[in-house]
């Protein structure tokens, strides 16, 4: 299938590794110009460097961190300057910190309001007015299975990934007769860095070990395993292409089948 983003100018964001790093390589793979961006700049020059060197692109990559409003002008500016706009936002920040209620104060829940939402609605109001001017655009914002189905000690994602998907779904009844979609995608359970450190979180509580607490996950996905980052960055491409242009305002899980709601 020819998903039709050749030449499109693609934006993922925390993509020096995990699910960032997959979905610019899926993107870059169908023709895409990719740009990827981190707060880490050895990480994100060394990602240019391996997706380059995988996938035959040149990958423009910019240090950036998504809770300083400075860095995020900077960066769009340098990206206007070179590209003239972004038609493909990846928005992707690293998860909130695991914990229960009273484990977090209010600087907990701010600083996690505003490296998972305040980031995205920063960056995206930056970018908005290009693909407006040009009649298309894809947003794609990673969320969690949490915005459908709570995890015990992931409190501050279970409440404030919500705030992201209220917020997707107005924007994309604004913008959908405008060629611009809106789209978020619960992700699953998937071999990355983060969900091993979230198991060793719960085997510390637990008494148990990362192996087991990963084993307690895939006893409750009728996949029977966890997700690869492939997997995850294959629907986000989808997503971006021309062929999902009737595809806005949804949460799609990619999870192996782990949410048990009807919708």
């Amino acid at each position: 299938m020819d998903l039709m983003i050749s030449n499109r100018n693609a934006l993922v964001c925390g993509a020096s590794r995990g699910l960032g790093f997959a979905i610019a390589k899926e993107l870059a793979q169908e023709g895409a110009h990719v740009i990827i961006c981190s707060s880490n700049q050895e990480r994100i020059h060394s990602a240019a460097d391996e997706l380059g060197n995988s996938t035959g692109k040149e990958i423009t990559a910019f240090k950036c961190n998504l809770n300083e409003k400075s860095d995020i002008d900077n960066m769009v500016d340098r990206i206007m300057d070179r590209f003239n706009c972004i038609d493909i936002l990846v928005n992707n920040t690293g998860g909130p910190p695991p914990g229960y209620f009273m484990e977090f104060d209010v600087d907990d829940w701010t600083n996690a309001f505003n490296n998972t939402f305040v980031s995205a609605i920063y960056l995206t109001r930056q970018l908005l007015p290009r693909m407006e001017k040009n009649s298309w655009g894809r947003i794609i914002n990673l969320t969690s299975i949490t915005v459908k189905q709570p995890v015990d000690n992931l409190l501050l994602s279970n409440s404030i990934r919500m705030a992201i998907i209220g917020w997707a779904k107005t924007i994309s009844n604004q913008y959908a007769k405008q060629g611009i979609t809106v789209n978020n995608i619960a992700t699953g359970y998937t071999l990355t860095e983060r969900v091993h450190n979230l198991a060793k979180s719960i085997a510390d509580d637990s008494g148990i070990t990362a192996e087991q607490a990963m084993q307690k996950w895939i006893e409750n996905i009728p996949a029977g395993r966890l997700a690869q980052p492939e997997e995850i960055a294959a629907t986000v491409a989808f997503l971006a292409s021309e062929r999902a242009s009737y595809i806005t305002g949804a949460t799609i899980p990619v999870d192996g089948g782990f949410i048990q709601s009807m919708f």
